[in-house]
């Protein structure tokens, strides 16, 4: 059985990750921690649901084979996901409401407060020193500002963490707004200051401060490519993803330097760490600077469910939990199979049976496909779990967050077997009787129309 990865479900939260430049200390091609907790991205990425799997596109008929682990559920042919959204530039309607907050800390009431011994200060000080005073104060107290919605098109970059003060100026330069000082009094009037956000903007010269305003408070207005990647992709599928939706060149994606990605010691490759979700992508965002951002979320993901920590209480390596879940992902079957075909694994691993699993001799001949036959199970592949025993030597493909939390926590049961066997509605059935595997695989093959 495998799911067939997808990106149906919810996505999750928004991961903010930022490019090479914005990073103090590095250049462009550095890496930087982006998870939740440690990073602030002007690319962003929504938690992909644990379980992507679909019903394949068109069935063929199971595998002959009657000894193996588990009968799959792949599509026929085609890139995984293919027909999930993928990513567009956004335009009007698309949302960058989850992107992370520029840390603005003056509120409305401080700003009043400020603005009123300031403005009784200024009128002091104009009454004491006559008309010199009011040409001085005169770009505070009334700043040059233009009329209406502006003409003519520029793009504008707002740095992550940039005041104010700094978005004004950039602005000014870019000749949107008359004067910093006329978009710092909107702000502050309006006390929005906490709601501008990081990225690059579409918007048009000779603007009102408080038109300018309202264009970088719109999603509408933001430059951004949103890429989904479904839990369950392998790392060619990842890549020819990132270079249809992003606009990156595949070749810069495979060449990239791995030591600057940012992975886990314990990796052994790209693959398997590539956290499966949706990352909004913007203009001069590098490949480093996307597979990086995958690498930290997987590291996010990892932390969140103790991986390192609890990876010897079930007696693997870190490394090989990834491999595991990434079994469990590749299988498919809804969230709450996960634990199940988990216990499955460990129960064949520790009876040194041969794991079986359809999913990883179709690895090996980098195939999806329903239909797996005896000549498949025979490939000359260290993946090719039916002609060895133990673990495949590595992750064969990018599992989600529930996936490694069934890895660690595996459920408890006898079972040796089980075969998804009605794939378009992801029923799958357990056993720890080889006669009642067979029977399944028999259900499956009826199902699927095979004969």
């Amino acid at each position: 059985m495998n799911g067939t990865p997808g990106d149906e479900d919810d996505l999750g939260d928004v991961i903010p990750f930022r490019s090479a430049e914005d990073r103090p200390g590095e250049g462009r091609s550095s890496t930087e921690g982006r998870s939740p907790e440690s990073r602030s991205h002007e690319s962003r990425s929504h938690e992909s649901r644990s379980h992507e799997s679909q019903p394949p596109e068109s069935p063929e008929s199971a595998s002959a084979a009657g000894t193996d682990a588990g009968a799959r559920q792949e599509p026929a042919t085609g890139e995984p996901g293919a027909a999930e959204s993928g990513a567009g530039e956004s335009g009007a309607g698309e949302s960058g409401a989850d992107a992370e907050v520029i840390p603005l800390p003056a509120s409305r009431r401080r700003a009043v407060r400020k603005v009123g011994l300031l403005s009784a200060g200024l009128l002091a000080g104009v009454l004491a020193l006559g008309g010199g005073a009011i040409a001085v104060l005169k770009p505070y107290l009334s700043p040059d500002d233009f009329d209406g919605p502006g003409s003519g098109a520029v793009t504008v970059r707002i740095a992550p963490g940039s005041s104010a003060e700094a978005i004004g100026s950039a602005l000014a330069d870019a000749g949107v707004v008359a004067s910093a000082r006329s978009f710092v009094n909107v702000t502050e009037d309006r006390a929005v200051s906490d709601r501008l956000r990081p990225g690059h903007y579409r918007l048009r010269k000779g603007m009102a401060a408080g038109a300018a305003l309202d264009l970088l408070l719109s999603p509408a207005a933001r430059i951004v490519r949103r890429v989904t990647v479904p839990e369950g992709m392998r790392l060619p599928e990842v890549f020819n993803r990132l270079s249809k939706h992003a606009g990156l060149s595949l070749q810069a994606l495979k060449s990239v330097d791995k030591a600057l990605v940012g992975l886990p010691e314990y990796a052994n490759g790209l693959e398997g760490f590539l956290f499966p979700a949706t990352y909004e992508v913007e203009p001069g965002d590098t490949a480093v600077d996307v597979l990086a951002a995958m690498a930290e979320r997987f590291a996010a993901a990892a932390r969140h469910v103790g991986l390192e920590e609890q990876a010897p209480r079930v007696n693997l390596t870190p490394l090989q939990v990834v491999t595991v879940a990434s079994l469990i992902q590749a299988e498919g079957g809804t969230d709450a199979d996960y634990p199940k075909i988990s216990r499955v694994i460990y129960n064949r691993l520790a009876r040194n049976m041969p794991l079986e699993i359809d999913s990883t001799v179709l690895y090996a001949q980098n195939r999806r496909t329903l239909k797996v036959t005896e000549r498949d199970t025979k490939v000359d592949s260290p993946y090719n779990t039916y002609r060895h025993k133990g673990l495949p030597p590595g992750p064969i493909a990018n599992p989600g967050e529930k996936a490694l939390m069934a890895a660690l926590n595996p459920a408890e049961g006898d079972w040796r077997w089980f075969v998804t066997t009605d794939p378009a509605h992801r029923i799958t059935k357990f056993t720890s009787k080889e006669s009642e595997f067979v029977r399944y695989r028999e259900e499956l093959n009826k199902n699927l129309g095979a004969s």
